[in-house]
């Protein structure tokens, strides 16, 4: 193997090494999400006029454990090898900054599909499967878990100790997360919140996604595509060039 494809398995064996921690516990709690929201609202509520509610749930939950478990895998790796004083062997092989991007953000990227997987194959038992637009599940899921890997680095790299990273993770990543449209249409918010979830990139990544199984959204797809497109383009140029002066790892 190569020297991005060397760091590449060694961080995805990091996680998958402790798989009950890393992948059978978002299962569950997406699980639990599902039979709390879906026992409280199922029948009560039809989603774009013929979807019920937990039907309509489940797209969004897959969503966001693929993008909460992405940004994980990155920031911990970085934030646990900094404090820990094991990045130094990092540091010390010849791997470019595109090696350093590539490995954590596709290991990243392969949790996060892993846990989605997951909570889908589970999630169906109760509401079983239904896809219009397969391709569509398969480009947001990718570039949302690409998205959330990037933004994890950043964080991973800038974060020198854990509470900064839970700050990050708990201010930043799970009200952008949980305000996104996991749990709701957008179209039942008055007008101001559902001009501010259009401000919401997350809302688009979810959005995008739950049309390849219902082939209904909030906003065409390809508008989603654009946006979540872009915003990946950006965070990742800022990452690469974060990796390459080795901001706050390099003395």
């Amino acid at each position: 193997m190569t020297g991005w494809q060397t760091l590449l398995y060694k961080e995805s064996l990091r996680f998958w090494k402790v798989g009950f921690q890393t992948v059978g516990a978002p299962v569950l709690t997406a699980v639990l999400y599902l039979l709390i929201f879906g026992h409280v609202l199922e029948g009560k509520a039809l989603v774009y006029g013929t979807i019920n509610y937990t039907a309509f749930l489940v797209p969004g939950l897959v969503m966001m454990s693929v993008l909460q478990n992405a940004f994980a895998n990155s920031s911990s790796s970085l934030i646990q090898s900094k404090i820990m004083g094991s990045l130094v062997f990092v540091l010390l092989t010849p791997l470019s900054h595109w090696g350093w991007f590539w490995a954590y953000t596709g290991s990243a990227v392969a949790r996060g599909l892993l846990v989605g997987a997951g909570v889908f194959a589970v999630t169906a038992i109760f509401t079983g499967a239904s896809f219009v637009a397969p391709l569509w599940i398969i480009v947001f899921a990718v570039l949302g878990a690409a998205l959330l890997g990037t933004l994890g680095i950043i964080a991973g790299l800038w974060a020198e100790k854990f509470d900064q990273m839970a700050a990050f993770q708990n201010f930043v990543i799970m009200p952008m997360t949980f305000l996104s449209g996991v749990f709701y249409s957008i179209h039942s918010l008055p007008p101001f919140w559902q001009t501010v979830s259009h401000l919401n990139p997350f809302f688009y990544m979810i959005d995008g996604f739950r049309y390849g199984f219902f082939g209904v959204s909030d906003v065409s797809p390809w508008i989603s595509l654009g946006i979540v497109g872009t915003a990946l383009l950006v965070v990742s140029a800022i990452t690469v060039n974060l990796l390459r002066v080795g901001y706050k790892i390099r003395g």
